[in-house]
């Protein structure tokens, strides 16, 4: 029933991105430059998760120009429209659909256990919506739609592929698919990437780096101008110790810095240990401010030379919507038939 039988041998992988607020140096170096990797090994297929985008309150003055920026940092970072399926979610509709039939079999206790839902909740208080309850079924759609064997996931996804994993075996292939030779969907495996997994803030080394930070000194974007890069490192949350060291519990701040540092300047923790280790921060600084300016020189360079073509860009999101389309709309056909729909001409 499944089409892993015709595709290549190769695993195919899936992950995507929200629109929403700046790409920052944790997107980039905890999760994009990993994808770019998987492109040599892996089916890749990466998506602009758009209708993730409005579960929170959101501007829809921007979201289709933010959807244009997260797709080109996608290409500006090295992704391929030639060796990878590029698209933006809600252009494929079979996301929306597969979301629904999976809400009618998922338990609502599943959903009101997940620990993101109940810190946003949190947040929003009354303002909190359907949509952000109903993330993780989206979530799974997306990930079920493409016969994904492999996700990448860090720490704060993990019970959501946990969620996809359990939709996709209790509920839809337990109930629908006898015979497990031949299950209605796959079910897929976490893909854990350690190397900079977790990037920390600059103002606090024991949060992650985050878009929703409402302290932009927090972050560097990637598309942050030198000038800023700089002025953010120099702010950025220090200890009265001299050296740097990785590994301290009570240094959050060397660690991350260095470990940022290590990744920005390619030269790897063991080197950046010995290199730092007697070092001052008023020098580290403006070390660490220049391998991060260099490293994302590159990427800034190949970004404005794609928004300058928009033919091209939106060319890849079209041949992608088709290669994407074609996959989802077998696997959502599996589903309907399983679940004993009426066929359709």
């Amino acid at each position: 029933m499944s089409d892993t039988g015709a595709r290549t041998a190769r695993p195919r992988v899936l992950s995507g991105v929200q629109p929403t607020g700046a790409m920052h140096l944790g997107n980039w170096l905890g999760a994009i430059r990993n994808w770019v990797a998987l492109q040599d090994s892996h089916e890749t297929f990466f998506c602009v998760v758009d209708l993730h985008a409005i579960t929170v309150p959101h501007d829809p003055s921007r979201l289709a120009e933010d959807t244009l920026t997260t797709a080109a940092l996608y290409l500006a970072c090295g992704i391929d429209p030639q060796r990878s399926t590029v698209f933006v979610q809600s252009h494929v509709s079979q996301h929306s659909e597969l979301c629904w039939l999976l809400n009618c079999v998922t338990p609502l206790n599943w959903l009101e256990r997940m620990i993101q839902f109940k810190e946003k909740a949190l947040k929003q208080g009354d303002n909190v919506s359907t949509g952000l309850l109903d993330y993780p079924v989206l979530m799974a759609a997306d990930i079920l739609l493409y016969d994904a064997d492999l996700v990448p996931v860090g720490d704060d996804q993990k019970q959501h592929l946990e969620l996809a994993r359990d939709i996709a075996q209790q509920r839809i292939n337990a109930r629908y698919a006898p015979d497990p030779e031949h299950p209605v969907l796959k079910v897929p495996e976490p893909l854990i990437l350690k190397e900079g997994a977790r990037v920390m803030s600059l103002t606090d080394g024991r949060s992650k780096m985050s878009k929703s930070d409402p302290n932009e000194g927090s972050r560097i974007t990637l598309l942050d101008p030198p000038e800023v890069i700089t002025r953010k490192i120099k702010r950025a949350k220090t200890d009265p110790v001299m050296g740097l060291e990785f590994g301290n519990p009570e240094r959050p701040e060397a660690d991350n810095l260095l470990g940022l540092y290590a990744l920005l300047a390619g030269v790897g923790r063991e080197r950046a240990a010995a290199d730092c280790a007697a070092m001052g921060w008023g020098a580290f600084k403006p070390l660490l401010a220049e391998a991060a300016v260099e490293a994302l020189r590159p990427l800034q360079q190949r970004y404005a030379e794609l928004r300058r073509d928009p033919g091209h860009l939106e060319a890849v999101l079209r041949d992608g919507r088709e290669g994407a389309s074609a996959v989802a709309a077998a696997t959502l056909q599996r589903v309907r038939a399983a679940l004993g729909f009426l066929t359709q001409d």
